[in-house]
């Protein structure tokens, strides 16, 4: 739950509830303060004016794109993932919904860019975490990965907040806040209305 949020004076304090199981896109130009948001939700309060609170069982996980897990190479995604679950059998489940199972026996540093990815949202899962926090997460990834990337995220059963201007990425998401050049604030409740809104951000005010 967002009171009267603000960071840093980027944009005007703004109010929002994001429900469990929400997909939530931050969108607008660069530099209106989406990822400092993003960061304020990871606990980074500096700047943080207002308040943010957690619903008594919220766990937040930030998604990274970590090319380079050195603790991981040499290792199986099977290995990697009984880490967590111990059992095999779930594990192969958990690598199956993720669509990694016939990646199980192959080592992490083989993998592509889309399977990293999928498999670090898996990790974060099996963390206990069910609040995602995502940073741009399709860049880089070509659409064969980000594709894969968007299935991971179907898989994810918690709340998903991305910050991203991907339309392809975000036009699965359930609702949008929008961050404009002039600080303002826009609560938008679909896809269309969202992408109109980035096109013509001074309709919004009107």
């Amino acid at each position: 739950k967002f009171d009267s949020v603000a960071v840093d004076d980027l944009f005007l304090p703004f109010s929002d509830e994001i429900h469990f199981g929400e997909r939530v896109g931050l969108i607008g130009p660069n530099g209106t303060g989406k990822t400092h948001l993003l960061n304020a939700l990871n606990g980074k309060t500096d700047g943080l004016v207002g308040d943010i609170t957690y619903g008594p069982r919220t766990s937040v996980g930030m998604f990274t794109q970590i090319n380079d897990r050195p603790e991981f190479t040499g290792r199986t995604c099977i290995d990697i993932v009984r880490d967590k679950l111990v059992d095999e059998e779930k594990s192969m489940r958990s690598l199956a919904r993720y669509g990694l199972r016939n990646q199980a026996r192959q080592e992490f540093q083989t993998l592509s860019g889309g399977q990293k990815a999928r498999l670090e949202i898996l990790g974060l899962e099996l963390n206990g975490h069910n609040v995602l926090l995502l940073d741009e997460p399709t860049d880089n990834l070509d659409i064969e990965s980000s594709e894969a990337l968007e299935t991971a995220l179907d898989g994810f059963e918690g709340t998903v907040i991305a910050v991203s201007h991907d339309r392809t990425f975000l036009e699965r998401f359930d609702r949008y806040v929008m961050i404009t050049d002039e600080g303002d604030v826009y609560a938008l409740p679909d896809f269309e209305v969202a992408m109109q809104g980035l096109a013509e951000p001074s309709k919004l005010a009107s």
